[in-house]
Formats: structure tokens, C-alpha cells, sequence
């Protein structure tokens, strides 16, 4: 009860003229800047940092989260129509969204990741509300061992059900877990995979290996192709989904949460596991196993729902205990630190104006995105209609332009080329994209925590189950990687599929329609 009077109080300060006014500057900022490759929120936040040093912090606050759940969807609108994700949280809805806008349903598609992104920060800030508290102890607890296991179950689950066989899928993991060791080592400091050059000591950004992989490889490959094929006009369709749609998209938004929201609100947690996940979720649980790699829009509503959810779990323990998951709510620490401010235990007892203002504005920013973007959808699809290589070469440009943003080196539009003929490559001889990503991004965060785990334990390799949670996990970690045995050992299920034609499993591995297919 005391939660809800508070969070009255807070729209008390987030309706008023002036921070509903900052609020729709946010998301209208973060909208347009996730649109451009390789811009996501965190960039975006920081850029806006210096302006906001003469506003008040509660509109400063409400500003950035709108700019957060904004950029957010921004990168999914060019991740679904162009198969170029705006930051790492939308590279899954380029899995079937860009399936899906291919064969003229784009704008159903766009429609199905605003309204996920609506359901799932309304569930994500109620269960913020409600369980933050809650949440944040049990986030205390949970150790090197138990990050390790989540971090495996993401790399299992993803290679299990992409691609047309796992070893294409581990393949494809093998190489993002190899970009993801350039750099200094971070425990030891040792230069790895360098080749002696100072600019990759820092290792390789995730953005620049996500959009060259998918914007550059995707580029070339339409590029080798057309003259072989012309390109046909794209349709836009229907601007608004139907009642078909719906009844298989709310079981798929109401999930959602459920994936995202506590792993936000893990320490070391943020949006690429969960949305792998909850992908990895509906594709098992869909009654139109056929459709997927072709454009299940089960396949954008519940990542997309699952990632929104997930930002709202990131304020958890960055409000409560002071600690950062993603790398926009570091950006967002430092802002508070900028005003003199330390999150932590304490801070819902010191600026409870402050804090419950910006919970409350994160209803208002959902409400401001879903009324902003879903009549746009028909608008962002008509993208489609341009000629596709004025639309590639566009493409390339604002991925050049989103990697030289990252760090400023030419450098980076060499590894952009480089990680871009790669992508050709994996696209070339039908590896999937998606987990080499989730390798860059998961394994130098895998091994620091694996390192950990084994000091722990004085080397001892009963270190990485000695938790009940870590061998749940592996628990499920031996089921996936079991399960193709034990269909096959099932009578009934040989018997009825012994003779069958063509299974979704041929079918996923047969020809793709169309050459983009090949890649996702």
C-alpha cells in the first residue's frame, strides 16, 4: 500500500506540463536516433548528458528513460524492415521480423513489436513497483557460478533451434566467442588476438561486429545477387493487425515479462539473453513451427514484449542497489552522480520526488511510444518501396556512420568491412547469424565469470554446480542438448514421422526462398 501511494505521488510529478513535455522529447529523440545502426540508447543518453546539466533532475530523469524505451523500439524498426539492428537488444527481431516485412507484412510486424514493447514495460514497471525489494535480495545472492550457467543455457538454446543443423549453429557461436577474445585479457591484462595493434586492445565493440554482420553481410549478399535475380517491389500490407494475429501474439506478449524482467534485474544481466530466450520459448510452444525463419510473428511480439520488460529490471538494481546492468543505466549512474545523487538502499528514502516521478513517467513514456508508433508503422514500412540499391547503399552508409560514432578510428570501418565479408561468408555457406552475435556479447562476460567461479573454488570444477540455482540450469542445459535423442527413442513419433514427406526440421534446412533467408 505504501508502494502505490508513493507511485501516486509520482504521477503527481510526472504529469506535470513540463515533464510530459521532456518525456515526449525522449522518446521522440530516442525513436529517431535508434533508428540509425550502431546509435542505440546508451550513446544516446550520453550524448544528451552535457544539455541536461541545466535542467532539474527529475526532468532530466524523465527524459533519459523516455530517450531508453525509445531508442529501444527504434532499433527494432530498422532491425525488422532493413535486417540491420539499431543495438544488440534488437537483433532478434530481425529473426522473423524481416521475414515477415519481406513478404508485405512489415507493418504488422512493426505494429507487433510496439505493442509488445507497450505490454512488456507495463508489466516490467508493475512488477517494479511491486517487487523491487524483492528482486534486488535475490539478486545479492546469486553468484559467479549461476551467471556462468545462464550464460551456457543462452549459448545452448540459441545453436539449438537456429540454422538448418547445430553444427552450423555451434560453428557460428566458434566464431563470435573468437571475435570476442580480441582485446586485453580482463584479469591478466595480456594482449589477445591483437596482432600487436593498439586499437585492438580494447577489444572489438558489440555494435560494429551486430551491424556488420548483419547490415554489411546483408548488403553484400542482396549486392552478389541482383543481378542474377531483380528485385521485386516489396508491398506494404496492412497497416493494423488482424484478429488472427492477435489470438497469436497475447500469449506471446503476456510471456514476455516473465523472460525479461528478472534477468533486468540481474546484476551483469540487460536484454540479449532474455530476448534469445524468449525466442528460443516461442518457438517451442508454437503451433506454426512451419512458419518460423519465414515470419512467425510469435517470433517479434515475444522478444520484443521480453526486452521492454527487461529495461523496466535494469532500474531495479540500479535504483536499489546503486549497480548498473546495461550499459545505459551506467550512463544513467553517472547522471545521477552528475547531481550530487548515489542510488542505492537509501535513495527511495531520500528523493522519493525523484524516484517515484520517474517510475510514474515510465507508464507515461509507454503510453507516448505506443500512441507515436503504432500509426507510424505503415509510414517506417513504406522504407521498403525505395529501389533496393539506393536502400543498401543507404544501409552502408549509416552503418559506416554508426561505427565511426562508436569510437571515432578509421579502424573501425576496416573491422566493419572485415566482420561484413564474414557475414557474407556465414550467409554464403548457411551458418546463422544470430549466435556468433550472442558470442561476441556473452563470451567475455562467460569467461570472467567461469575464471571466478574456478578461483572460488580453488580450481576445483565442482565449483560451477555448487548452487541449487546453477544446477537447475544445467538441468535444463542437459534436457536441450537431450531432447533430439529422446524424440527420435519415442515409437510413436518415429512411426508417424518415419514416412512423412518434408518435417518443419527438413524444411528449416531446405533452400531458402530468398537469398537474405540464408543468413537468419
Amino acid at each position: 500500500m505504501n508502494a502505490l501511494n508513493s507511485l501516486l505521488d509520482g504521477f503527481g510529478t510526472a504529469l506535470t506540463p513540463l515533464n510530459l513535455l521532456w518525456a515526449s522529447v525522449g522518446v521522440l529523440l530516442g525513436t529517431a536516433i535508434g533508428v540509425l545502426p550502431g546509435i542505440g540508447p546508451a550513446m544516446a543518453v550520453a550524448l544528451l548528458l552535457p544539455v541536461t546539466y541545466g535542467l532539474e533532475p527529475t526532468g532530466a530523469f524523465i527524459m533519459f528513460a523516455g530517450i531508453y524505451y525509445g531508442a529501444m523500439f527504434g532499433g527494432s524498426t530498422t532491425s525488422i524492415l532493413l535486417n540491420t539492428p539499431g543495438e544488440s537488444a534488437a537483433v532478434v527481431a530481425a529473426m522473423e521480423g524481416n521475414p515477415m516485412a519481406k513478404s508485405g507484412r512489415g507493418a504488422q510486424a512493426l505494429a507487433a513489436a510496439a505493442v509488445g514493447h507497450f505490454a512488456g514495460g507495463m508489466v516490467g514497471t508493475l512488477l517494479l513497483v511491486a517487487l523491487a525489494p524483492t528482486v534486488a535480495d535475490l539478486a545479492v545472492d546469486i553468484g559467479a557460478p549461476d551467471y556462468f550457467a545462464i550464460m551456457v543455457l543462452a549459448f545452448i538454446a540459441v545453436t539449438s533451434v537456429l540454422g538448418s543443423s547445430r553444427i552450423r549453429g555451434l560453428a557460428s557461436l566458434l566464431i563470435g566467442l573468437t571475435i570476442g577474445l580480441i582485446g586485453l585479457d580482463q584479469m591478466t591484462g595480456q594482449q589477445r588476438l591483437t596482432f600487436g595493434s593498439l586499437h585492438l586492445a580494447d577489444g572489438v565493440d558489440v555494435v560494429i561486429v551486430a551491424v556488420g554482420l548483419f547490415a554489411i553481410g546483408e548488403a553484400l549478399w542482396v549486392a552478389a545477387h541482383l543481378r542474377r535475380r531483380p528485385p521485386d517491389p516489396i508491398p506494404v500490407g496492412r497497416p493494423w493487425l488482424g484478429r488472427a494475429d492477435l489470438r497469436r501474439t497475447w500469449k506471446s506478449w503476456a510471456r514476455g515479462p516473465l523472460i525479461g524482467f528478472p534477468f533486468g534485474a540481474i546484476p551483469a544481466g540487460g536484454a540479449e539473453i532474455p530476448t534469445f530466450l524468449s525466442y528460443v520459448t516461442e518457438k517451442r510452444l508454437s503451433k506454426h513451427k512451419d512458419e518460423w525463419g519465414k515470419g512467425a510473428i510469435e517470433g517479434v511480439a515475444g522478444p520484443e514484449s521480453a526486452a521492454s520488460a527487461s529495461a523496466a529490471g535494469t532500474l531495479v538494481s540500479m535504483l536499489t542497489l546503486g549497480l548498473p546492468t546495461t550499459a545505459v543505466a551506467a550512463v544513467m549512474l553517472a547522471a545521477f552522480q552528475q547531481y550530487g545523487i548515489q542510488p542505492g538502499p537509501l535513495l527511495f528514502e531520500r528523493e522519493p520526488d525523484l524516484v517515484w516521478g520517474l517510475i510514474a513517467s515510465l507508464f507515461v513514456g509507454m503510453v507516448l511510444l505506443l500512441a507515436l508508433n503504432l500509426p507510424l508503422a505503415p509510414l517506417w514500412a513504406k522504407l521498403l518501396r525505395i529501389p533496393r540499391p539506393y536502400l543498401y547503399a543507404g544501409i552502408m552508409f549509416f552503418a559506416a556512420v554508426g561505427a565511426y560514432a562508436v569510437g571515432g578510428e578509421v579502424i573501425d570501418l576496416v573491422l566493419l568491412l572485415a566482420i561484413g565479408l564474414i557475414g557474407f561468408g556465414m550467409r554464403r555457406y548457411g551458418l546463422p547469424v544470430l549466435p556468433a552475435v550472442i558470442g561476441v556479447i556473452l563470451g567475455p562476460a562467460a569467461e570472467q565469470q567461469l575464471r571466478r567461479a574456478l578461483q572460488i573454488s580453488d580450481g576445483s570444477v565442482t565449483g560451477l554446480v555448487n548452487t541449487p540455482f546453477s544446477v537447475t540450469v544445467y538441468a535444463v542445459v542437459v534436457l536441450l542438448l537431450a531432447w533430439p535423442l529422446l524424440r527420435k527413442a519415442l515409437p510413436r513419433r518415429t512411426a508417424t514421422t518415419a514416412g512423412a514427406p518434408e518435417t518443419p526440421e527438413a524444411s528449416e534446412s531446405s533452400e531458402p526462398r530468398t537469398p537474405t533467408d540464408r543468413g537468419v
